[in-house]
């Protein structure tokens, strides 16, 4: 118990009808000073200022934290207050005390229980680790990291397909399949190419672990056709792609698809998390944007946000 809560207890018992008890005995037994207990008496003013001004700010906290219908963690929130019409800049440790105080939580991130895919189709063209985690040493449009992610719902499941640029953390393709046959995949690229292939680096790779999707001949012929290099990581090693393993963990603590009935529903959940991941969903170490604000905060020099310092290079 804090002097606080004591304090407070000593008021009740002398506010309390037939009280016998003197403030010197009751400090006694508390264990705190008279002196502590008339000066926190003194200062129940400013306390209650100060309780005010942690209510009025716990709900900009709170209006961060469901802005777009995702949790998010005081990082998170942070950067999201920074992004308003009228930015707030609050402290973190005070975002931080404010959750714990008002008992506002982050989901926690869930271990994937999807590990592995069957290698039922697996042949055996497995391409270099070319990357080498240097996911972010060579800059946009270089580093391309692919996976494959299942997602359950309504006792069923379907699966994700995704491109992510390494360095900016863009998504810049996806496909959702209700089928685990490779077609997906291939439209993967496809849509990487269609959208983003003039942006593309003539050095770019595209790295994957070693599922049979991407050892398969159409794949690794598909991204020859489109002039990327191709890299894998080592056998069951997730960090050597772990950006993109950290990707669906982050989105599958975000995502709910408990009331999902349907592939369409499930689409338009995934369709929608993916516009706010790329547009508002802000990432520390991009300088406090969202991906596409950071791709075109490197392309373009400008910072966005205001009364915010541009981060140094």
């Amino acid at each position: 118990m804090t002097a606080h809560d004591k304090f407070e207890v000593i008021q009740e018992t002398l506010a309390q009808e037939g009280n016998l008890l003197s403030v010197k005995l009751l400090c006694d037994i508390a264990g705190v000073s008279r002196s502590g207990y008339y000066r926190w008496i003194q200062t129940a003013d400013v306390r209650e200022r100060r309780e005010q001004q942690d209510c009025k700010d716990f709900e900009l906290i709170l209006k961060a934290y469901q802005q777009r219908g995702y949790s998010k963690g005081a990082r998170g929130i942070y950067m999201c207050m920074l992004h308003w019409e009228k930015p707030v800049v609050m402290n973190l440790k005070k975002i931080r005390r404010l959750m714990k105080k008002y008992g506002l939580f982050c989901p926690i991130r869930k271990a994937n229980p999807y590990r592995r895919m069957a290698r039922a189709l697996k042949s055996n063209q497995v391409a270099k680790n070319l990357l080498n985690r240097e996911f972010v040493q060579h800059g946009a449009r270089r580093v391309l990291l692919t996976d494959i992610t299942y997602l359950p719902y309504d006792g069923k499941f379907c699966y994700l397909s995704t491109i992510l640029d390494a360095y900016t953390r863009q998504i810049l393709s996806y496909v959702l399949s209700d089928s685990l046959e490779i077609d997906f995949v291939l439209e993967t690229v496809n849509k990487l190419i269609s959208e983003h292939g003039i942006s593309l680096d003539a050095e770019a790779l595209i790295h994957s672990d070693q599922g049979c999707h991407y050892t398969s001949i159409s794949f690794t012929q598909l991204v020859r056709d489109k002039k990327l290099r191709q890299s894998m990581s080592r056998r069951a090693n997730c960090w050597d792609n772990a950006p993109q393993e950290s990707f669906f963990g982050h989105m599958k603590d975000e995502i709910d698809l408990s009331k999902c009935k349907s592939f369409r529903e499930v689409k338009q959940v995934i369709d929608d998390w993916m516009d706010y991941y790329n547009n508002e969903r802000y990432q520390w170490q991009l300088a406090k944007l969202s991906p596409n604000e950071y791709y075109m905060y490197i392309t373009t020099g400008q910072y966005p946000l205001k009364d915010v310092l541009q981060p140094m290079n």
